[in-house]
């Protein structure tokens, strides 16, 4: 996993899956990072799907970015985003926003997140893209 930017406390993540290769996704970093940085209430993390092959498993990525949003061990969504910092803005704050709401993410989700969230340790941390 990249470095780390420093220690965040949270119970919210926002997962970016993404490929160094991608250029959607190097474009698409700069407004992850602000976005991060805007929102202290959740962790933020990059995750190069490629060097992170065995945590992705069997999933398939298809479109970039693919963005996983959960909240502790809840994934409250989990699939493809325009590349555009605010659609991801809108969607954190509404989720936040809808407490009591109960998650619908399919099996595949919920382990990839398992697996995630095994990486990344009982700290959470926001990670720095490329």
């Amino acid at each position: 996993m990249p470095a780390r930017l420093g220690v965040l406390m949270s119970e919210w993540f926002v997962v970016c899956l993404c490929a160094g290769w991608c250029g959607v996704c190097k474009e698409y970093s700069a407004g992850f990072r602000a976005l991060a940085s805007r929102h202290p209430e959740a962790a933020f993390h990059w995750v190069d799907i490629e060097d992170e092959a065995d945590v992705m498993g069997d999933v398939d990525v298809e479109t970039f970015p693919t963005l996983l949003i959960a909240c502790g061990a809840e994934v409250h969504h989990f699939g493809a985003l325009p590349p555009q910092p605010e659609v991801l803005a809108r969607l954190l704050s509404g989720f936040q926003a809808e407490s009591g709401r109960v998650p619908r993410a399919d099996a595949e989700a919920r382990a990839l997140w398992h697996r995630v969230r095994g990486v990344l340790g009982p700290g959470t941390a926001c990670t720095d893209p490329p």
